[in-house]
């Protein structure tokens, strides 16, 4: 059941003030007239003549409706304005009231106000054009004893009432009209124009044809109801057709509106076009489309009184004529259109199709709309995705590096790097999933610590920048890297666990130029943060071992190559009891043509980067081989330690290509030792560890260089089956002191426990070779025996030997068949170590 709409009550305050005084003037009017009329007795047999005519007229109204109230207009002021040429004033009041007021009670629903507005608008315009009439001092025709003659002044008299009675019924219900519709009182004045122009020229036709007929014979009077009936029928189909008209215009308007790609200026525009469209007190639009939520938008067509979920919409009633959104083939429901109106209406055929058309084109919008907001959300996920890393919801690389360069353009800019120190521990503990927690955690608490226009990117791994953007100083950027490091410091809590988190950060500064280069030097503070166990580092050129020529070694790599550029020296292995040599390690060095003898760390990323490492390590192994192949065949049996890249582990070719070389040069795998560093042996992916088995099966000796310098050391050993391990030089330069001394012992004697040669680098002085020989370590290298050398220089050194004896660089601990007592700790088993308490006599 409909319920009432709720009543517009400025709208009525409005209506009354016009409709009062309307009233009023018009029983003035009336009771004027009463008062006057006996002055005119004679003429009281003619009053019921004009009388019935505006009866008569009321079936000859043409309808229009107005939200859900029917108005119309009838050619009634054609027979007022011919009364009031031929009848005094007081009649023409008194024949149109009673005339007008038989007519509403006949054909119109009996509702006071309108009766009232209607009945006095048309005594009011009666009362001006009979009142117009007698100003210019012309007396009626039926006034006067001669009623013929007098044409040319009866004509005058009819253009006077026509244009009295117009003036007055326009400015009353155009003004009635402008309230109803809720259009400015002006448009109203100009609105169908067109239309009742024909209407008006057509009553004021009759009414001259009826003045002109009359001086002809006053029996052509009978053919004013014919007149009537004819002005009826064209007036109303000017008028329907001028309605068509307008309505597709209206149509074509509104629908121009939405071409939108905004959904909310689309249903906006669709319910206030509606509204004025099909002149309804309210319209709403519920959509469901197939992205987005259920929508309800409601409006008067003045404002929108409503736009949101349509649960929690206002309740609304009255009369509701729905009709669902659908494309022009009646596919893709969208919702649904609702025309409301405070009472029943039916709206007409053409009015039926307009409201079809119009919902189609809507629906349409709609769609439109909606794919168009689709594709920016799709848009703008990719946007985002391109420029944010995916697990912390900060900036990326890619968006690092733009705004970088943005903020570097407007002034002095601030980069710093983090790195999250022993973060593999986390993961290796704890898991990825508490580590991905720790990111998160840190990327948020970073966010807080620095300012609007700074932007905080997630690096790569556990690594974050920090771009500080407009600097007042460059010194800043070192007290604010502080304080951003000090948000770091509460400890995370992971479960029922709190985790401490400790960074080291590079510090750099610049203005203009790309963020590439601060960006590599804060890089390079990092990294001498963590070396020296620094929280904070600020960048330093003198530090910087990189430079623009290192940048460009990468194009010099395949002509080195291919010109066999990089040499290969090697650094004897020996015995530290004997002082024979045992091996050697082959150690690279690029001869640049342009620069010199370049280390291996100014050129091994270059290499590692480019598509020359393949071809590289052929040249290093293949030189390594005609070394020990060389050696063989001067009577010293020297395997060969060569150190490959972590890239050539990831290789499953790489074994078969080691195998190749050693069969090309005729060299046992035996002779072979491949050092490994730990980066590499602790990655868990299977490639590495099928490329390992397949060097081992082959009878290849693996060695793990610079152990004990990583946190997994035994966690590697675990995994990966080698023959030797090699103490880092750094251990041995410090082992007189308490951590790298313990070092030094623990790995001697884990080397022994699990059958392991242990190898020490960097041993100097003599002093360093007896404390490790009593410690357990059976070998080493290092300037006290010996610099690396080329092949042929080792070998003049081997037949040379030490005080005449071949092989041999350094003179033995003690000599033969002296008896020795050995320290307690010492228990080595690989080069028959006495246990404690024993005598050994080499």
């Amino acid at each position: 059941m409909q319920r009432p709409l709720g009543t517009d009550d400025a709208t009525n305050r409005r209506l009354w003030r016009l409709v009062g005084p309307v009233v009023v003037g018009a029983g003035i009017a009336v009771v004027a007239a009463l008062l006057l009329i006996n002055d005119y007795g004679s003429l009281i047999p003619f009053l019921p003549a004009p009388m019935a005519l505006v009866t008569i007229c009321g079936y000859m109204r043409i309808q229009m409706r107005i939200r859900s109230a029917i108005h119309g207009s009838s050619p009634v002021s054609a027979v007022i304005i011919a009364t009031a040429v031929f009848l005094p004033p007081p009649f023409v009041i008194l024949a149109v009231a009673v005339g007008k007021l038989i007519d509403q009670l006949l054909n119109v629903a009996h509702v006071p106000v309108k009766i009232s507005f209607n009945v006095g608008k048309e005594v009011l315009a009666g009362a001006a054009a009979s009142t117009a009439v007698a100003a210019i001092g012309f007396t009626p025709i039926l006034a006067t004893p001669d009623r013929t003659g007098r044409l040319g002044t009866a004509l005058i008299a009819s253009v006077v009432a026509w244009m009295a009675y117009t003036i007055v019924d326009e400015l009353v219900s155009q003004a009635l009209f402008a309230m109803l519709t809720g259009t400015p009182y002006h448009q109203r004045l100009i609105a169908d124009w067109g239309a009742l122009t024909v209407v008006r020229i057509g009553t004021f036709g009759i009414a001259v044809v009826t003045v002109v007929a009359y001086d002809i014979s006053q029996w052509l009077l009978v053919i004013l109801p014919l007149l009537l009936w004819c002005i009826h029928l064209a007036s109303g189909n000017r008028i329907r057709a001028r309605q068509g008209n307008e309505a597709w215009q209206r149509l074509a308007e509104a629908t121009d509106e939405f071409n939108s790609v905004d959904q909310t200026a689309v249903l906006h525009a669709a319910v206030r076009k509606a509204a004025a469209l099909f002149s309804t007190d309210e319209v709403e639009v519920q959509i469901r489309p197939p992205t987005g939520e259920t929508r309800l938008v409601r409006s008067n067509g003045r404002d929108i009184l409503y736009d949101g979920d349509p649960d929690e919409a206002p309740p609304a009633g009255g009369f509701v004529i729905p009709i669902g959104l659908e494309s022009y083939r009646g596919d893709a429901d969208l919702g649904e259109l609702r025309l409301r109106f405070r009472a029943p209406v039916k709206l007409t055929e053409r009015e039926g199709y307009t409201l079809h058309t119009f919902a189609a084109a809507l629906c349409t919008a709609i769609r439109n709309a909606s794919t168009f907001a689709e594709t920016q959300r799709l848009a703008d996920s990719h946007a985002r995705a391109a420029a944010q890393d995916p697990l912390t919801q900060l900036a990326n690389r890619r968006k690092l590096q733009q705004y970088g360069d943005e903020v570097l353009a407007t002034g002095i800019v601030g980069v710093l790097l983090i790195d999250l120190n022993h973060f593999k521990e986390v993961n290796d503990t704890l898991g990825h999933s508490a580590g991905d927690r720790v990111l998160t955690t840190v990327g948020e608490r970073l966010c807080a610590a620095v300012r609007e226009d700074d932007l905080v990117a997630r690096f790569g791994g556990d690594e974050f920048a920090v771009i500080l953007a407009n600097l007042s100083a460059p010194a800043l950027a070192e007290m604010r890297a502080h304080a951003i490091l000090d948000a770091l410091a509460p400890p995370i809590q992971l479960d029922d666990m709190r985790i401490s988190v400790e960074a080291s950060c590079g510090v750099t500064t610049g203005s203009g130029g790309t963020i590439g280069e601060l960006l590599r030097r804060a890089d390079v503070a990092m990294y001498q943060a963590k070396q020296d166990g620094q929280r904070v580092v600020v960048y330093a050129h003198a530090r910087d071992t990189a430079d623009i020529g290192t940048l460009t070694l990468g194009g010099d790599l395949a002509r080195a190559v291919a010109e066999g550029q990089f040499v290969v020296n090697f650094q004897p292995i020996v015995d530290l009891a004997t002082g024979q040599v045992i091996g050697a390690e082959a150690l690279t060095r690029w001869h640049h043509p342009d620069r010199g003898d370049l280390a291996p760390d100014r050129f091994l990323p270059a290499i590692e980067r480019s598509g020359q490492l393949s071809a590289f390590a052929d040249a290093v192994l293949d030189q390594a081989l005609i070394a020990v192949s060389m050696w063989a065949d001067a009577g010293h049996a020297v395997p060969v330690a060569v150190n490959v890249s972590p890239r050539s582990l990831l290789d499953p070719s790489f074994p078969d290509a080691v195998a190749r070389r050693l069969a090309a040069r005729g060299v046992p795998s035996s002779s072979l030792v491949i050092e490994l560093t730990e980066s590499v042996t602790l990655s868990k992916l299977e490639v590495v560890d099928d490329v390992l088995a397949a060097l081992r099966d082959q009878g290849i000796r693996l060695a793990l260089d610079d152990f004990g310098t990583g946190f997994s050391s035994l966690a590697t050993l675990a995994r990966v089956a080698v023959d030797e391990l090699k103490i880092d030089r750094s251990f041995v330069a410090a082992m007189n002191t308490s951590a790298p001394g313990a070092v030094v012992r623990s790995t001697i004697d884990l080397g022994r426990s699990l059958g392991l040669v242990v190898v020490a680098e960097g041993i100097e002085r003599e002093e360093q070779r007896q404390q490790l020989w009593e410690l357990g370590c059976p070998a080493g290298q290092g300037h006290l025996f010996a610099r690396a050398m080329p092949a042929d220089r080792l070998l003049a050194a081997l037949r040379r030997g030490h005080d005449g004896q071949p092989g041999c660089l350094a003179p033995p601990l003690h000599d033969t068949d002296t008896v020795i007592r050995l320290p307690r700790n010492r228990r080595s088993r690989r080069f028959g170590a006495a246990e404690p308490g024993q005598e050994w006599v080499p």
